[in-house]
């Protein structure tokens, strides 16, 4: 039947079932706390939930809500990006409404890249990157960030950066706030890479799903930077922003050239999705200053909570910058190094589910004994995990 062909084609043989779902299913079957994928375990706000059940009692977006988005929506988006970064959009030309922003990230590198094509990404990188780049038919050219020790921070080596740049660079695939290191890039680091595509007339995909999550220094979108304006998609999404990540709303700003190109590659995707929940994060992009600022302050002392934790139970912690995951190091309790055996025993071992960064590198060596947590968990599920991290 398959004349003795693998059914999986080749550009994903590389891809089985993600390691989420691996440590995910762990935890279910050991009763552990799941520490692994990153989703909280509460709600968002109400009243944004309140405007999803309005909307579809009303009928707002039961039926196929229009391709780009409800017009609602890319308004609001439209006005968050003015009004946090001083950056204008054209809400109906320069907006695209996706099925989160793991969509906007294969819409996007489906429309733009070629067969042949490289694209550079930092180094670990979230798992989607990969896949993306490969059912394009394009090569995926990491640039690491660097741990370090001293500091409890990752950086981003410019002459690696640079270096990687080649005739055939297409476009630069970046993440800030970093996932899964927390690293939140700097202006001066920004500058540096929107003078590199500038020079090289390489376009540049941001992921910023993680812009409201920022604890230290601030967040600062590219796009914004001199001559990023018409080169750059930005991504962004409610789920992290809002704790409704089952709705699956995202969304891209870019120029009009760039949305008709990556709407052409979306539109086979899932069309439209989300139709009543897109008028709720019209509502919840519009909340005040107050919720973002709480937002942040809960997952800072979330943060510290179980980055102190993980320190007293021996782990050497990296301590981000941002976004709600916090990387450590086990060879304080583990000198093999094998994040995966690592993260499969500790379950077992202590009750706690994480997931080893090796998974989010090509370089597996560089991410062996490194071990990602997330701290989106109610603050008595956390200190009932740094209990149980304590036995180790």
């Amino acid at each position: 039947m398959t004349q003795g062909r693998p059914l999986l084609n080749r550009r994903l043989a590389e891809f089985g079932t993600t390691i989420f779902a691996e440590m995910s299913a762990l935890a279910v079957r050991t009763g552990a706390i799941n520490l692994g994928q990153g989703f909280p375990d509460t709600d968002g706000p109400e009243e944004v939930r309140e405007a999803a059940v309005r909307a579809l009692r009303a009928g707002h977006g039961n039926q196929y809500p229009p391709g780009p988005g409800v017009p609602e929506l890319r308004t609001a988006i439209a006005a968050h990006q003015q009004r946090r970064y001083a950056l204008s959009y054209d809400p109906d030309t320069e907006v695209l409404v996706t099925a989160g922003a793991t969509e906007a990230i294969a819409a996007t590198l489906l429309a733009l890249l070629e067969p042949g094509d490289e694209v550079i990404a930092l180094e670990p990188y979230y798992d989607s990157y990969a896949a993306c780049i490969a059912m394009a038919g394009a090569t995926r050219v990491p640039v690491t960030l660097h741990p370090e020790p001293s500091t409890g921070t990752y950086r981003l080596d410019l002459d690696e950066l640079r270096a990687a740049v080649t005739p055939r660079t297409r476009l630069l695939l970046l993440n800030t706030p970093h996932n899964p290191t927390g690293t939140v890039l700097t202006r001066e680091e920004l500058g540096a890479i929107a003078g590199l595509a500038c020079e090289r007339d390489l376009l540049v995909v941001t992921d910023e799903v993680y812009e409201h999550l920022v604890f230290e220094g601030e967040h600062l979108p590219l796009a914004g930077f001199p001559g990023m304006r018409e080169r750059t998609v930005t991504i962004s999404s409610a789920g992290k922003t809002f704790s409704f990540t089952g709705w699956k709303v995202g969304w891209i700003t870019a120029s009009p050239e760039l949305v008709t190109a990556v709407r052409s590659a979306k539109q086979f995707l899932t069309y439209v999705s989300a139709g009543p929940f897109q008028y709720a994060v019209a509502e919840a992009l519009s909340l005040p200053d107050s919720y973002f600022d709480a937002l942040r302050a809960d997952l800072r002392a979330k943060r510290d909570l179980l980055g102190g934790g993980l320190a007293e139970a021996g782990f050497e912690v990296y301590r981000p910058a941002g976004t709600y995951f916090v990387t450590t190091d086990i060879r304080p309790l583990d000198s093999s190094g094998d994040g995966f055996a690592f993260c499969r025993s500790l379950p077992e071992r202590c009750g706690v589910v994480a997931v080893p960064n090796a998974v989010f590198y090509d370089h597996r060596e560089q991410g062996a004994p490194f071990v990602r947590f997330a701290f989106c968990k109610r603050t008595e599920v956390l200190e009932e995990a740094v209990s149980r991290l304590k036995g180790l």
